[in-house]
């Protein structure tokens, strides 16, 4: 039996119009499936799968937690999931992806195997930022993002002194700044 076994879906031994399946996808399963955005978490999943003439409606409601890093101290992270998707199936001759809801399947085959798509829409569900609320993320992590990311008073002087290359003195004794050449073409445009 394979890792994914579980996950498959025989279609054409369906014997009813509508069918229940429910699925735990758990940390093995998300050590299994090796996806780069999610190695942990508990997510059940409810399944209705229902026949129509010529295709299956899929309807997948999601709900649990994953485990993911946080932007912000890299320190693990529990993050809710809860949503739905759906996914229609129709019989082919080759397997082929249609559109982001519609699979066709070798009508020969008449199996889906579900792994994946379920892994991508636990991956989905996930928002694009994910950090600790306030006050929650590793002490010591927040202490060096600050150190390197704080400016002292000694830095703002170093820049000003860096700076003092691209100025030039005019005739009158005022500070120019240097400018590149090739942009003072442009200077005007602003003005017409």
């Amino acid at each position: 039996m394979g890792k994914f076994d579980l996950y498959k879906v025989d279609l054409k031994g369906m014997q009813q119009d509508v069918q229940k399946y429910e699925y735990l996808l758990d940390n093995q399963f998300f050590t299994n499936i090796d996806g780069e955005e999610i190695q942990k978490g508990k997510v059940k999943i409810s399944l209705t799968v229902t026949k129509k003439v010529g295709m299956f409606s899929f309807a997948f409601n999601l709900n649990g937690t994953v485990v993911v890093p946080c932007d912000r101290c890299l320190d693990d992270l529990d993050l809710p999931i809860e949503t739905t998707a759906r996914l229609i199936v129709k019989f082919g001759k080759d397997y082929s992806e249609e559109s982001d809801e519609i699979v066709v399947i070798p009508e020969t085959e008449g199996v889906i195997n579900l792994a994946w798509f379920l892994y991508e829409f636990v991956a989905l569900a996930i928002p694009i930022k994910h950090v600790h609320a306030p006050g929650k993320c590793n002490k010591q992590m927040t202490t060096k993002l600050k150190k390197h990311s704080a400016r002292s008073a000694d830095d703002d002087d170093s820049l000003e002194m860096e700076g003092a290359d691209d100025l030039i003195l005019t005739d009158d004794g005022q500070d120019e700044e240097k400018t590149d050449p090739r942009w003072d073409a442009l200077k005007g445009i602003n003005e017409e």
